[in-house]
């Protein structure tokens, strides 16, 4: 019998944003770019600071699916530069999704926000998240995005 993947929390980020570029309907829906220009990850197996460097390069689908694809870095307080790869999926009710577009604090259970990620570092005491794969759950406010991470081990 197989062995059950096991959630294990690792940290919470609070992903600061700056105001998104609209870059109109491409190939598969609306496009959109939103910078990360800072923030803070705390947690059990990592904490820091998100860097200004990176951004979500977003596709909005025919019925309201965000398509999420962001790629930034954190330096952890013992100095360590972890980037992360993540690519998700957010959506919900059309009168949810319309409040949290608006900016206003909606009840994260109200919706779906739910990501993989990838970690990838130099540094030997983080060297275990080059090979692990990681699910989290997220929540969008007016300014800034909040994610709970957890490794898959």
């Amino acid at each position: 019998m197989l062995p059950d993947p096991q959630l294990r929390h690792v940290a919470d980020f609070e992903v600061k944003l700056s105001p998104i570029t609209e870059m109109g309907r491409g190939r598969a829906g609306r496009r959109r770019i939103i910078p990360i220009v800072g923030g803070r990850v705390t947690g059990p197996c990592f904490s820091g600071e998100i860097l200004n460097v990176g951004a979500d390069w977003q596709t909005i689908f025919d019925g309201g699916l965000a398509e999420l694809d962001t790629r930034y870095a954190f330096r952890t307080d013992d100095g360590a530069v972890i980037e992360i790869r993540n690519f998700g999926f957010r959506h919900g009710p059309e009168e949810v999704m319309k409040r949290v577009a608006a900016g206003e604090d909606v009840d994260p259970s109200s919706y779906y926000m739910r990501t993989h990620a990838r970690l990838e570092t130099g540094h030997p005491d983080y060297a275990w998240v080059n090979k692990t794969l990681f699910v989290g759950a997220g929540a969008r406010l007016k300014s800034n995005v909040m994610i709970s991470l957890y490794a898959i081990d």
